[in-house]
């Protein structure tokens, strides 16, 4: 399907690029676990004429005319976005995971209060308050780690004593490289003893939980879940904030939204996490989130299988972190570069309490939503995986390295991009 005629008459350096880049995700296996394949029908809706369209303010309350059919998606999407989550409430309209976070850190704060999230070396996010990112110098971010990185055990006992030092207004649960299920009735509780809100970033694990695959944190009583919508819920590159069941809370954050942090929301994106919305709901959504988990286990064997360390011991979700440095001798950005010479796509990454840089670290950092999302299933990922750790053993060896690219090619042609999940 060449759906780029327009710029191939117009602008020839584009479209190369265009073209260059359709090529590379057909013929390569995508394992970066914050990265997917959406649907024709969703880059269809990112394309659209919404993008033409200004529409500061809530359905039913712009301030600019001409708002009957921005008022129906944005609509659409919320009541989606509720139903997927058991949310009461939901703002669509952050640009992004990061946007959704800093949004939700003003509703909720006062400049000087106080964060607990996960350290970013144990598996937290930039947006959780690491001291290169400029929100820290607003809100007040304090850390808690892992008790055993070999299982990925919380120490919620230290996060407790935290809690009760520090006094956080947020606590918060989530991630970006941690491959185990968060307890979130301990946190509630942790948060219900200190006067906290509680907040979880599910931005990785979202289809997952939307799927009911993993758990809900509303379940829990959670407060808010912050949220991007691609990764596992394979829709657009956006952000998202629902709110469980407080009035209050949901009024904050869309004032916190706009016009607090953004002004006219995309709603070209709108419309496009609309339409990956509704394939989340859909049936066949489910049984591609369970084999998302079921194809990481499949690598998780693989690797121990090989006596390569998996940080927290292996995954409950889609995504793994190996410690190739001290298994295999090969550091995280070798790691990266050789792989992506035969064809597979995933990051370098630091480890706990890494003794390297961030730049060239000790380990990877891979995920399967969206080698799930091309059809493949547990031999595929097994193979995968026996592919991945060939690979790193035979980094300088070329001849090694092109009879790997070829069974990589084989598997990209068995196993093509769909158009379409419905």
């Amino acid at each position: 399907m060449n759906e780029y005629t327009h710029i191939k008459n117009q602008d020839q350096a584009v479209y190369d690029t265009l073209i260059g880049e359709e090529e590379r995700e057909k013929k390569g296996i995508e394992l970066i676990p914050s990265e997917n394949y959406v649907s024709v029908a969703v880059r269809e809706a990112m394309g659209s004429v919404f993008t033409n369209k200004y529409s500061e303010g809530y359905p039913g309350k712009r301030y600019y005319g001409g708002q009957q059919f921005t008022d129906q998606i944005e609509t659409i999407a919320i009541e989606r976005a509720k139903e997927l989550f058991k949310a009461q409430y939901a703002n669509v309209q952050p640009l992004g995971g990061a946007a959704a976070n800093v949004a939700m850190y003003f509703a909720l704060m006062e400049p000087g209060d106080t964060v607990l999230g996960m350290d970013l070396s144990h598996g937290g996010h930039l947006t959780h308050g690491h001291p290169t990112t400029a929100i820290n110098k607003v809100f007040n971010f304090v850390r808690y780690k892992m008790k055993d990185v070999d299982t990925g055990e919380i120490d919620y006992e230290h996060l407790r004593e935290m809690a009760l030092e520090h006094k956080p207004k947020i606590i918060l649960a989530g991630f970006s490289a941690y491959s185990r299920e968060l307890d979130y009735e301990k946190f509630k509780t942790i948060a219900d003893e200190v006067g906290a809100y509680t907040v979880a970033d599910i931005a990785h694990i979202t289809g997952l939980i939307a799927a009911g695959v993993l758990k809900n944190p509303f379940d829990y009583e959670f407060d808010v879940m912050t949220m991007t919508t691609h990764k596992s819920l394979r829709g657009p590159r956006g952000g998202m904030i629902v709110v469980r069941e407080d009035e209050e809370l949901a009024k904050k954050i869309n004032k916190a939204v706009f016009p607090g942090m953004q002004g006219g929301p995309h709603m070209h994106q709108i419309a496009a996490k609309a339409v990956a919305f509704g394939e989340a709901l859909r049936p066949e959504f489910s049984q591609y989130a369970q084999q998302v988990v079921k194809n990481a286990k499949a690598m998780e064997e693989v690797f121990k299988a090989h006596n390569v360390r998996l940080l927290c011991g292996g995954t409950d979700n889609h995504l793994l972190l190996a410690d190739v440095h001290s298994s295999l001798g090969i550091t995280g950005q070798e790691a990266e570069t050789v792989l992506d010479e035969v064809g597979i796509t995933l990051n370098k990454n630091m480890i706990a309490d890494e003794q390297r840089t961030a730049m060239d670290p000790s380990g990877i950092r891979f995920g399967t939503p969206a080698m799930t999302t091309r059809g493949m299933k547990e031999p595929e990922a097994a193979q995968l995986a026996e592919l991945m750790i060939q690979t790193m053993n035979a980094k300088d060896d070329t001849s090694k390295k092109e009879l790997i690219q070829k069974e990589v090619q084989t598997l990209c042609e068995q196993f093509p991009v769909p158009e379409s999940f419905v």
